[in-house]
């Protein structure tokens, strides 16, 4: 019998791919702890095993290298944000400015919710290339859900496909920095006076955007 059609039969009643979920999301949750509380310069695949309690070959299984449980990690919790972002975005009445406050609101909670996405976001992607790379990614992301959001509310969108695109890239960086800033622990204001001041600011971006194309045509 081969070695790969052993591994491949049920361990106590526990198909072998659902047994590799499980440690790849072991891994996934240990390289969140690892990253959201210690920071990612310190961090080696037999720490990573050991924390997770795996043997170190398991971790092969799932990820090439350290960099690729990086990614994954970053992109995990990107994919969830997203999806509060979205389930938000749905919940809330199909008027601007509720529609904005609920996403604002979902996107502060979600992030404080637990302290290590704060944590990421104020000082782990600013100090690694393959999270810069990332970050473009994640914020083309959120450009393409803001301009979409935009022709869903408006009945006519004030601004041609070009300019919502640049206005949208405008808004979603400028947030994520501010939101960094924030997290960082430089700026002195509560969290509800953040929500209003981003809500605020997302309306009245909306309503210069008019007066903006008319300048540049």
């Amino acid at each position: 019998m081969t070695s790969s059609t052993s591994s491949a039969r049920p361990y106590r009643g526990m198909p072998a791919e659902e047994r590799r979920a499980q440690r790849r999301a072991a891994l996934l949750e240990t390289g969140l702890e690892v990253l959201g509380r210690h920071g990612w310069a310190a961090a080696t695949v037999r720490g990573v095993c050991r924390q997770a309690g795996l043997n170190d070959r398991y971790f092969y299984e799932s990820f090439t290298d350290l960099d690729a449980l990086l990614l994954a990690v970053v992109d995990d919790q990107a994919a969830r944000g997203t999806a509060v972002i979205l389930a938000a975005a749905g919940s809330a009445p199909p008027r601007l400015r509720a529609r904005a406050h609920a996403v604002v609101e979902a996107i502060v909670d979600f992030l404080s919710a637990d302290p290590r996405r704060g944590r990421i976001l104020a000082h782990e992607f600013s100090a690694h290339p393959l999270l810069q790379q990332r970050r473009r990614h994640i914020i083309q992301t959120l450009a393409a859900i803001f301009t979409a959001q935009v022709h869903e509310l408006l009945e006519e969108v004030p601004l041609s496909a070009a300019d919502l695109h640049l206005t949208a890239l405008t808004v979603t960086a400028g947030l994520w920095d501010l939101l960094t800033t924030w997290f960082r622990g430089d700026l002195d204001t509560g969290r509800d006076h953040l929500v209003d001041y981003v809500v605020a600011f997302l309306l009245t971006t909306t309503e210069l955007a008019p007066a903006l194309q008319h300048r540049l045509q």
